[in-house]
């Protein structure tokens, strides 16, 4: 199945019967492992860093995460599916920021231009989930 270019992991069935769980969602597995990443990032911040801006992005990123699966958890009512999905979608451009705040302070380094650019595309496969749930969702 495609959702403006982006594949959900599932079978052909309806909705309900084809995402059994928040975890057969790509946009789940992606904020997962990218929320990972960006806490072994955080890590080696300077010290002062770690509890100021390392704490901040460290819940951005994870928020993603909680608001997925918290609307997954309401899917049967479409609009808080919707309405959590919009809450991840601001918590990712928020982890961006703190990406490019963290890029321009303490890492110039492709590593975090390629994270910044994967928070990116899970910011786009978001918004067209949000798209599809809007238009689709039964």
């Amino acid at each position: 199945m495609q959702v403006a270019g982006y594949r959900l992991i599932v079978p052909k069935m309806t909705d309900k019967e084809r995402i059994k769980s928040y975890r057969d969602l790509e946009i789940y597995n992606l904020s997962f492992t990218l929320a990972i990443e960006v806490h072994q990032m955080t890590l080696k911040l300077p010290k002062y860093e770690l509890f100021e801006l390392g704490s901040q992005i460290r819940r951005s990123s994870k928020s993603i995460i909680s608001n997925i699966v918290e609307g997954y958890g309401r899917k049967r009512y479409q609009a808080d599916f919707i309405r959590f999905l919009i809450f991840a979608h601001a918590s990712c451009d928020e982890t961006i920021s703190h990406l490019r705040m963290i890029h321009e302070i303490h890492f110039k380094d492709k590593y975090l231009i390629d994270l910044i650019q994967q928070y990116c595309q899970l910011s786009k496969m978001i918004f067209s989930f949000t798209d599809y749930v809007e238009q689709n969702w039964k």
